[in-house]
């Protein structure tokens, strides 16, 4: 017994006179967990000061980033679940696309080289009333999302029918979105008239809000196919549930026509102001049809836009005024349309048509950087959408939605400015790998969380009855 008190003592001394050594010897038993280690490739962060960290590491714990650095500076005790090896790639925040249709990818093609309102009222509207039911909406919300994911984009923005199924599908993938349930004052596959509309959007949004991935919206169409009255409706829903709203805005002459005849001379986007509708919670698509006056009341409102410019194109919408917008520093991200206006859905094709056509439009080769439009389709698509503090970049604290691009193709050989080669070279079957919410849904260009060649059936026997529909007209 003696002998034990004296080590006892012993230990006790050791620990006041040498507590240090003990600390430090404790805490090398200690590991620091991660749920997800990327390492070794260049990461393009976007972060504030767009720094760019060669042979870096994004470290993910529960759906988070919880490290951002250079791989010297990793901890030695560092212990990953999963580490994915990114030497010789890039690693870029998730991809960001602001305006979609998500499942009008089943009406690919039916109807090209038209203006917007034929393409509308004689095509789009008639195939969708003898179509889109919820099984049509699912099968092509499936096709979109392993499209998005092939491509890089980790989050969408959505307005369309039977959202609730939108958004289902959306968090089976592992997808993140910013979901909007169309209200349109004309009878819809979902609902027949706007009043049902309004109590399925109700329910609807409090079903999603709160999940990890889906952020619920409320989404009137336009304000030529939604009335004044119905607006404000819209609006009201939107700040009772503290909800966003999406809506397509100043998106053609055509448009601005039809509000000036209705509303005694005003356009589109100083309507909208009248009647008390925009807000900080608004993300408009388009906004082509936009002056200066008019950006500044956007800007006043903090609206966030939604810049799509090969959609535009196509239907000789017009040019959006975007150096215009980059200058007062609205919150302007990049959107694809739906694939039946587009007629698809990569965001890498709009960054590169996106700058050349504001270059090619302002006839200046400055008008529109590679490093600009790279910041719209990340961090400034998630300022777009009021989700900045949360996804955009990578940065500690932020969701970890993260891109690995591969970098040596031949169509990126060889390398000399990142932002360059992200723009104007890279394309979507470069991705390589796509994490959304700290969970690896495609890994080396494999999907893991949707089966594509069940999704390319199901397109292809809908095409079938979607064909066989149009030539009843």
């Amino acid at each position: 017994m003696e002998k034990l008190k004296i080590i006892l003592i012993l230990l006790l001394t050791l620990l006041l006179v040498f507590p240090q050594s003990f600390l430090a010897q404790n805490q090398t038993k200690k590991h620091v967990a991660y749920d997800l280690l990327i390492v070794g490739g260049t990461v393009v962060t976007m972060d504030e000061n767009h720094q760019i960290i060669e042979d870096g590491y994004v470290a993910v714990r529960d759906g988070k980033i919880v490290g951002v650095g250079n791989a010297g500076s990793l901890p030695p005790n560092a212990r990953p679940k999963q580490i994915i090896n990114a030497k010789g790639k890039v690693i870029i925040p998730g991809l960001i696309n602001t305006h979609t249709h998500i499942p009008m990818g089943l009406f690919r093609g039916i109807a090209d080289d038209l203006d917007l309102q034929e393409w509308l009222t004689k095509y789009i509207f008639p195939a969708e009333a003898k179509n889109v039911d919820e099984a049509f909406v699912r099968a092509g919300t499936r096709l979109g999302l392993a499209e998005l994911i092939r491509g890089g984009t980790t989050t969408y923005c959505d307005m369309y029918y039977f959202e609730d199924a939108i958004a289902d599908e959306t968090a089976k993938a592992g997808v993140r979105g910013v979901l909007g349930q169309t209200l349109i004052d004309f009878p819809a596959p979902d609902n027949k008239t706007f009043d049902e509309a309004v109590v399925y959007t109700e329910k609807f949004v409090k079903k999603w809000q709160g999940n990890k991935l889906v952020i619920p919206a409320v989404a009137p169409h336009a304000p030529y196919t939604v009335s004044e009255e119905h607006l404000k409706i819209s609006k009201n829903l939107s700040d009772r549930l503290n909800a966003p709203l999406v809506m397509h805005l100043a998106e053609a002459e055509t448009e601005t026509e039809f509000i000036q005849q209705k509303h005694k001379g005003i356009r589109p986007i100083e309507f909208v102001e009248s009647i008390g509708f925009l807000s900080n919670k608004l993300i408009a698509a388009h906004v082509v049809q936009a002056n200066e006056k008019e950006l500044d009341i956007l800007k006043r409102y903090d609206v966030g836009i939604a810049h799509n410019p090969q959609s535009n194109m196509k239907l000789a919408a017009g040019v959006a005024p975007i150096p215009q917008m980059l200058a007062k520093n609205l919150r302007l991200g990049l959107g694809t349309d739906g694939a039946a206006s587009n007629n698809d859905l990569s965001l890498w094709e709009e960054m590169d048509t996106a700058a050349k056509l504001h270059k090619v439009f302002s006839k200046d080769p400055k008008a529109a950087s590679a490093e600009q439009m790279f910041m719209l389709a990340t961090i400034g698509g998630a300022r777009a959408l009021h989700l900045e503090d949360m996804i955009g970049s990578l940065e500690t604290g932020k969701r970890a939605d993260i891109v690995i691009v591969d970098m040596d193709n031949l169509n990126q050989t060889p390398i000399y400015n990142i932002y360059s080669h992200l723009v104007y070279a890279t394309k979507a079957d470069d991705v390589r790998t796509v994490v959304i919410e700290g969970k690896t849904v495609m890994l080396d260009k494999r999907l893991l969380t949707l089966n594509e060649s069940v999704i390319k059936k199901d397109a292809n026997l809908y095409s079938k009855k979607i064909i066989k529909s149009l030539s009843k007209n």
